[in-house]
């Protein structure tokens, strides 16, 4: 039997102003102030559309005229239109075990107050986070984006109830959700500081790759064919509970002290340390400070992950991320690199970090940005 083909529908004048909207928008963040002539050559629109493009941004108070380009040119072809940045305000959060950071930002994503906010009281966090709102003129929040650990549900953007975190992190979330009078957005930290790494850090020319956390704790988000996959339960990428050589046991459904976080984990990377005859800080350690049998070591234990992600994935590339991946840098990409070709068939390339920890609030900055433009895009 041949298969029916449905037939093609055009876009609606509506729907196709809608994404010319949204494209536009989306350059001018990304790109900053862009004449009229630079968004026909970007978007490919007609030299009209983009006239009226314009137009309907500037009536809805979107974007305006914020100069004009080169010092002989002047006229309507000269000006150059910018985002209103004070449309709206947001907020990135990142909420970690034992601390919590929140950046305030523009609609144009420029951060403008950076603050850490109080722990186990989520009250007290809130109230912060508008007094430093307020502080930078934002009467009110219009999105907020929070990365925390934990398992996010696809279906709902529950923080769900994980063994091992304190239980201020769904306190919090629920108290935001409460008291403003924003859109909350909530999202795996990890899944976040991939966002950054493919937006903004070495992931850029990436359609595919596996970011592997290292901080506190070690994690992996998984992007492939630029979409980032979080599993059915939003447990994809939780590579500690991995069973991996080399630990005292198995890990379990509660604990995973016996998979591939007891290798990697902050702790167990400064045992390693210490094992080596190295005290201080463990980011000094990886970047090389306890010497280079500490470093050879370091990377045995990081390419099993590596490898089991390469065998099971085949994403073309690993990113060493977090605290201690910024710290090893490209020499334990390296390292970890010439392990895990002798360990695969599968071509895999590793690279470093640029971001750190810092990518996280930066996912979160950029998904508060997004999810702005859309609502408001939509609202108009």
């Amino acid at each position: 039997m041949t298969p029916t083909v449905p037939a093609f529908s055009p876009a609606s004048p509506s729907t196709a102003r809608a994404i010319n909207d949204r494209l536009a928008l989306r350059l001018l963040q990304d790109q900053g102030p862009l004449t009229a002539a630079q968004l026909k050559a970007l978007t490919g629109l007609s030299r009209p559309s983009v006239a009226d493009l314009v137009d309907r941004l500037a009536a809805a108070g979107m974007i305006k005229v914020v100069g004009e380009t080169g010092v002989q040119r002047r006229g309507p072809n000269a000006r150059l239109y910018g985002i209103v940045a004070r449309r709206a305000f947001l907020a990135a959060l990142d909420v970690r075990t034992d601390s919590a950071t929140a950046v305030v930002t523009d609609l144009v994503g420029q951060p403008l107050t950076r603050t850490p906010l109080p722990v186990d009281a989520p009250e007290a966090a809130v109230v912060e986070l508008r007094r430093a709102a307020r502080e930078v003129g934002a009467a009110e929040l219009h999105t907020v984006a929070v990365g925390a650990p934990g398992l996010v549900s696809p279906a709902t953007g529950e923080l769900r109830d994980t063994s091992g975190l304190p239980a201020w992190h769904r306190e919090l979330v629920a108290a935001l959700q409460r008291e403003l009078p924003a859109r909350i957005l909530v999202e795996n930290e990890t899944n976040l500081a991939a966002v950054a790494e493919q937006r903004c850090g070495v992931a850029r020319d990436l359609d595919s790759f596996v970011l592997l956390w290292l901080g506190a704790g070690v994690s992996a988000t998984v992007v492939l064919d630029g979409r980032l996959r979080r599993g059915a339960s939003g447990g994809a990428g939780e590579i500690g509970f991995l069973p991996v050589p080399g630990t005292a046991g198995l890990p379990s459904a509660t604990d995973c002290g016996g998979g591939f976080h007891a290798l990697a984990g902050r702790e167990a990377v400064a045992s390693l340390a210490a094992e080596h005859g190295f005290a201080g800080p463990v980011e000094e350690a990886v970047a090389g400070a306890a010497g280079e049998a500490f470093l050879e070591a370091l990377a045995e234990r990081l390419t099993l992950g590596a490898a089991a992600v390469a065998a099971v994935l085949d994403p073309g590339c690993v990113v060493l991320g977090g605290e201690l991946g910024l710290a090893g840098g490209p020499a334990l990409a390296a390292r970890v690199a010439t392990r895990l070709s002798a360990l695969t068939p599968v071509p895999t390339e590793v690279r470093a970090t640029t971001l750190g920890g810092d990518a996280v609030l930066e996912g979160a900055r950029l998904s508060a940005r997004d999810a702005a433009r859309e609502a408001l895009l939509g609202g108009r």
